[in-house]
């Protein structure tokens, strides 16, 4: 499997997420870029997750049937489920579709991990996946994986 180089503008890896992409803020979907794609690349799928919430692992963001022509995603996309020229946005933790930034309890920063997968997949998977049912689509489809994380602390 191949390492697709994946990076945001809007906060270095490893680095704090910015108020304005948080609860906090306005809840902006932070602009994403990615580099070369796997030979046979048919779509692009991403998942925000915090691996350590109180509840357990919390979802993000969903977003999938990206195609594979972009080259990154804009920041703000719009909380539906299908965004032209972009995606079909799943249901996160919060229970709608689209970005709901990280909204962590008081204590230790949390990290937010954004995961991008290229995927042998024609862009025509369901709208409404959750995490479970896109990692189950995607099983045995992933020709390459990039990975960016945050922090965000109250």
């Amino acid at each position: 499997m191949s390492t697709i180089e994946f990076s945001s503008t809007a906060f270095t890896n490893g680095g704090t997420i910015p108020v304005k992409h948080t609860c906090d803020g306005e809840d902006l979907s932070p602009a994403l870029q990615w580099g070369e794609l796997p030979a046979g690349t048919q779509s692009l799928a991403l998942i925000v997750e915090d691996p350590v919430a109180p509840i357990g692992l919390f979802v993000h963001w969903v977003i999938y049937n990206i195609p594979p022509t972009l080259t990154g995603l804009p920041e703000g996309i719009t909380k539906s489920s299908l965004v032209s020229g972009i995606g079909t946005q799943g249901s996160n933790g919060f229970g709608y579709s689209g970005y709901g930034g990280p909204c962590p309890p008081r204590g230790n920063p949390h990290r937010y991990f954004f995961k991008l997968y290229a995927l042998d997949l024609a862009p025509n998977l369901p709208a409404e996946l959750n995490r479970g049912r896109l990692l189950a689509a995607m099983q045995g489809h992933i020709l390459g994986e990039g990975e960016w994380m945050g922090t965000y602390g109250r």
